[in-house]
């Protein structure tokens, strides 16, 4: 800090707009975490309560369908991704917020977990459906939904890998200051591979399986989507952008 702790600053950087705590939407603290308050509130504070009934009802209409429909081995596969989606999302929620040093810290190891979490969930539904169709002999990243669903794998996979290492292992890259210059870069992909997966999921209700047995339909899919990024969206906060 420039300033002595006993000195008063002319100007607040965060309070006029400038710092970390001013998201894409709404005013400076909408999206902050406070002091002395845990990372607990930071699933339902400011918009996060919006993405929080997305995602929910996002899970609910693929298990309402999932358990609604003769279960087997197939099954798994939607329960563990649109797991897996839930789990990514709640990564996303408990570290927008943070600001401190300490704050970060902590938010980026609940992160770290989560997200692990959530890519197991989608690596352990990518495993199902592809030893099904193998028992099967089915085809293999033909339809719109299969091709976009690996891609969205892949991603996660991917970001998954950068997350963990620029942050535990920085001097793969040459050292925490190269490290960190990634870090705009790996949240605004973040929310990039959220929004490919979500189509993902929207695509997966026009295949055949999901329309003759699961009953899974577009529209709710879309609409919990949408509610699910209306909350996540807004709570951006543009420095850490770059922005």
């Amino acid at each position: 800090m420039a300033s002595s702790s006993t000195a008063i600053p002319d100007s607040n950087p965060v309070l006029e707009g400038r710092g970390d705590e001013e998201p894409l939407l709404g005013r400076v603290g909408d999206a902050s975490q406070q002091d002395g308050r845990g990372l607990q509130f930071n699933f339902l504070l400011g918009t996060a309560i919006v993405a929080q009934a997305g995602i929910w009802i996002l899970a609910a209409v693929v298990w309402a369908s999932v358990f609604n429909a003769p279960l087997m081995l197939f099954s798994a596969h939607p329960l563990l991704n649109s797991a897996g989606l839930l789990l990514v999302t709640q990564a996303i929620l408990v570290l927008q917020p943070t600001h401190t040093q300490k704050q970060k810290k902590q938010g980026t190891n609940v992160h770290a977990t989560l997200n692990g979490l959530g890519v197991d969930a989608l690596i352990a539904g990518l495993v199902i459906i592809e030893y099904n169709k193998i028992g099967h002999g089915g085809e293999h990243f033909k339809s719109p939904h299969a091709i976009l669903g690996l891609i969205t794998y892949i991603l996660f996979f991917i970001q998954a890998i950068v997350g963990v290492t620029q942050y535990y292992t920085p001097s793969i890259y040459g050292g925490v200051g190269n490290a960190k210059r990634l870090y705009k870069y790996h949240r605004a992909s973040g929310y990039v591979i959220l929004i490919v997966s979500f189509a993902t999921v929207a695509a997966a209700t026009q295949t055949t399986f999901a329309k003759g047995v699961l009953k899974l339909q577009l529209w709710p899919v879309i609409v919990a989507s949408v509610i699910t990024l209306a909350g996540i969206l807004p709570r951006i906060k543009k420095q850490k952008l770059g922005l």
